[in-house]
């Protein structure tokens, strides 16, 4: 976040890029950033582990990526020179490819530096809790929560002690700090080699998906036996996971046929050919999940929002206080803020009171996720409402296109970053707990890495929405269009109102999934887990 937040305002001015390419930049970077998550998780499913995953990754940031981008802000060859400001002109030079890639080279190593890290570092987490011990159960609970609040306290350090260092003392140590930091993470993290718990990789999650698939359709046209007893199954008793009727077309790749095995020679199937019911029944699990992964997208949608039009917004406003003005991009303190007082709130007085209650430690995940929807889909209709207000003091004052600072205060925002805070609050702890907890064994990092992929097409999907809208409206509000190159002269608020109407679809449509999902967790003895709880010796690297 310490590199996100003031990246739009180095690119702009410092390499001297028009502010949409520069947005652009960031939005890509970011999006990248979490589609890397599932190299991450194969990486660390199939080769290196978690524990590895995160002390190898982590280097490459430190070392290669936020080392190489405090350099080029700081070495006058690898930007371009100031502008030249006179009475007849403003000059100002972009930034050339060598200077630019340089600047591509360090955010793409930072960026595969963090899908390794996100990818694992909450599955290794879940890792050093025993879901058979129910004291331990219930610690996991708490864990996603005050995981998050780590996460949330980071970002608004990001948004208010780099951004100050960035506007009072230079970038390069702002970036500077961001390196000496993840040194310092590091030498945390590698302190607790000897105490943590390990697991085992198992192999290619994706490998196993993709042979499950193969199999099933290359005996597509073969009838499934009348009893499923009759299907292969390999697994050891304890380890296995029983049989759904869900996906029954899976079922076929259980199902034995000649040439399964080598002839004359005792032997494990192809797996390309035959698979275990056990194996199947995993690939059924990261199947069912995929319904709640394409409804929580919206969300993400909603949060890109406030990092981009609800800053214009703001820059358009009254934000003094006093002598002091309040930079627009710190609005964003709000949402964080948000956050940290939804998670506190939470972790000290809603669990605990759920718990007696209901008897059970908090929210469900399911449920979590539901109060996240509902929240960006407010979050949208406060944001219209004040956008509403904003346009009605903009046609009021008769607001040019030279109009800097409208007569109504910025603090009308407030409801809109506190709403998207608080949802994502729920959101994001929701999915990360259903995610890795609903997942085989084997497979929680790919999950992990499946979530965040969440965050990355939120962010893709607002881009691909906006450029759909300023097509679409382009030849209404008088030709602006909703979505106008100066906002005062376009339609925001109708914008912010179709992505509440798209949010209450998609709320229905999440209702349907999560009623038909049906929880793994209920029956410990079927669960992969039970691999994972087994002696201390077999759970080792």
């Amino acid at each position: 976040m310490g590199i996100a937040v003031i990246l739009v305002t180095y690119l702009v001015g410092v390499m001297h890029f028009p502010s949409s390419t520069s947005a652009n930049v960031v939005t890509d970077f970011m999006g990248t950033s979490f589609l890397l998550c599932l190299l991450g998780g194969f990486l660390a499913d199939s080769f290196l582990g978690r524990y590895k995953t995160i002390a190898v990754f982590p280097s490459y940031r430190l070392w290669w990526g936020t080392g190489a981008l405090a350099i080029a802000t700081k070495l006058p060859q690898l930007r371009p020179p100031p502008c030249h400001a006179s009475a007849s002109s403003h000059t100002c030079k972009p930034a050339n490819g060598f200077q630019m890639r340089i600047l591509y080279v360090a955010l793409y190593l930072i960026a595969l530096g963090t899908g390794g890290l996100k990818s694992s570092v909450s599955g290794f987490g879940t890792d050093q809790f025993d879901e058979k011990d129910e004291k331990e159960k219930t610690q996991m609970t708490y864990f996603f929560n005050r995981f998050f609040f780590i996460i949330s306290t980071g970002t608004l350090t990001a948004v208010t002690v780099l951004v100050y260092l960035q506007d009072e003392v230079g970038r390069s140590w702002s970036y500077g700090i961001c390196s000496v930091s993840m040194f310092i993470a590091i030498l945390i993290f590698l302190s607790g080699t000897k105490r943590y718990r390990y697991k085992k990789s198992l192999g290619s999650p994706i490998v196993q998906i993709f042979q499950v698939i193969v199999a099933a359709i290359n005996k597509r046209k073969m009838e499934l036996p009348y009893n499923v007893e009759l299907l292969y199954e390999d697994t050891p008793e304890a380890q296995r996971i029983h049989h759904t009727d869900q996906f029954r077309f899976l079922d076929k790749a259980a199902i034995v046929a000649e040439g399964d095995f080598e002839r004359n020679v005792v032997s494990d199937p192809n797996p390309w050919k035959l698979c275990s019911v056990t194996r199947v029944e995993e690939v059924k699990m990261m199947m069912g999940l995929m319904p709640v992964w394409a409804t929580t997208i919206i969300f993400w949608t909603t949060y890109a929002q406030m990092i981009t039009f609800s800053v214009e917004q703001a820059s358009t406003m009254e934000r003094s206080i006093g002598g002091f003005l309040i930079p627009a991009g710190s609005l964003t303190v709000f949402f964080v803020a948000a956050i940290l007082i939804t998670l506190a709130v939470e972790d000290r007085f809603i669990m605990p009171a759920w718990k007696k209650w209901k008897g059970k430690p908090g929210f469900t995940n399911l449920q979590r996720i539901s109060i996240g929807l509902v929240l960006s889909t407010f979050d949208m209709a406060a944001a219209a409402l004040a956008e509403k207000k904003r346009l009605e003091v903009a046609k009021t004052t008769g607001a040019s296109k030279t109009t800097t600072t409208l007569p109504i205060s910025v603090f009308f925002l407030i409801p809109q970053f506190f709403l998207v805070g608080a949802g994502e609050a729920f959101i994001y702890t929701g999915q990360l707990d259903f995610f890795i907890t609903q997942s085989p064994k084997g497979m929680k990092t790919m999950s992990t890495g499946l979530f965040l992929t969440t965050l990355s097409l939120g962010f893709f999907v607002s881009s691909f929405m906006v450029s759909v809208v300023k097509r679409v409206t382009g030849g209404s509000n008088g030709g602006q269009g909703w979505l106008a190159d100066n906002i005062n002269h376009g339609r925001l608020d109708c914008f912010y109102g179709l992505l509440a109407v798209l949010g209450i679809i998609n709320f229905v449509l999440y209702l349907v999934c999560a009623m038909w999902y049906k929880p793994r967790n209920e029956k410990p003895g079927l669960q992969m887990e039970a691999i994972a709880n087994s002696s201390s010796a077999e759970n080792k690297c």
